[in-house]
């Protein structure tokens, strides 16, 4: 998944100010560069154009951290930024309040950010499945979880799929203790040091801990709750970016799509210049963890599944109401796809 963002509370979310001066107040003040692209061809951009962004950690990530470590848009004029923030829970503030041009987030995340205001839009996909909830020794039935300890993430998905699996097998979310835990290594560390009795995270380190604690117990991976396939993460970008710099998007997407066909066809040397640099993890855990959790850039096939995890969230009490149909939009992905035909139809995980 991607890193878990220690969401920021939804008071501070809601109290930010989304509209044009906000973002022109938040952009003075992070000396935000926004390119304005050369339309909506697909030629190359006439400029050289960039795009900052914010990441997660996890392997939801990878096409995302491959586009940006080989540059795979630069041929179509695009280079794509890193911003590191000061801390995780700032991540989706900034691009809420336009620090960034986009984010590849949990898409929990990018409804809360939604919800508050933020003019934002899901235009692509990140990655899918790769979520565990894991128990210590012996904590093998849903009965034996009531007045446990959860460690996760606050309005993610981290939090989302073990409310849904405890929802599933009739256990009440308020019968768990649910500690929201900093950031990610924080949280293996507690599992492990067994602070923790239960933890929802993402791979690799699902894959680690069930290696590294003896008898640990894997509750689910989502797929019995959710299917094959669930969507994680999804790239989220600023409105004023679709509108401005169409052709800077496409490139990106485009970037991502190469990115991913090399991760599928090219595993072991896409993992040799991850791991390290990016994913703090052994070679053995990652050649797993890729093969759990891939990065799917076309994810049109899960709008309904996104839409539907509203209810939950709702349900939650993170949101007041549901986002529309709207705040989702494939229309610059499937116009790379139209353009990309040879490259769209070599990737092995796509919606069509």
């Amino acid at each position: 998944m991607c890193e878990r963002f220690g969401m920021a509370s939804l008071s501070a979310l809601r109290s930010m100010d989304f509209g044009r001066r906000g973002f022109l107040r938040a952009t003075a003040a992070s000396t935000l560069t926004l390119a304005i692209g050369a339309g909506v061809s697909g030629k190359a951009l006439a400029a050289e154009s960039h795009i900052k962004s914010i990441h997660g950690s996890g392997f939801c990530n990878l096409n995302y951290f491959l586009t940006n470590a080989l540059q795979t848009a630069k041929g179509d004029g695009l280079v794509i930024d890193f911003v590191m923030t000061p801390s995780n829970a700032d991540m989706v503030t900034f691009l809420g309040a336009g620090q960034v041009d986009a984010g590849l987030m949990p898409y929990t995340s990018f409804i809360a950010l939604h919800d508050a205001g933020a003019p934002v839009t899901i235009v692509a996909g990140g990655g899918i499945e790769g979520l565990v909830l894991i128990a210590q020794p012996g904590l093998d039935s849903p009965a034996k979880l009531k007045g446990k300890t959860l460690g996760t993430f606050q309005m993610d998905t981290l939090e989302v799929m073990p409310y849904d699996w405890f929802k599933k097998h009739g256990v009440d979310f308020k019968d768990i203790t649910v500690r929201y835990m900093g950031n990610t290594p924080e949280a293996v560390e507690a599992f492990k040091a067994g602070a923790l009795d239960m933890i929802c995270t993402v791979e690799p380190y699902g894959t680690a801990l069930l290696n590294d604690v003896k008898g640990s117990v894997k509750l689910s991976d989502g797929t019995d709750i959710y299917g094959k396939g669930y969507t994680d993460c999804v790239l989220a970008v600023r409105n004023d970016l679709i509108k401005q710099n169409p052709a800077g998007l496409k490139a990106l997407i485009k970037g991502m799509m190469k990115a991913q066909l090399m991760a599928e066809t090219k595993p072991d040397e896409t993992l040799q210049i991850l791991v390290g640099p990016y994913y703090k993890t052994s070679m053995e855990n990652a050649k797993i963890a890729m093969s759990k959790q891939p990065s799917v850039v076309d994810a049109r096939s899960q709008t309904q599944f996104i839409l539907d995890r509203v209810e939950s969230i709702k349900e939650m009490g993170y949101i007041k109401s549901h986002p529309g149909r709207d705040s989702i939009d494939w229309t610059l992905l499937e116009a790379v796809i139209a353009e990309n035909q040879d490259l769209y139809s070599q990737l092995k995980y796509k919606s069509a």
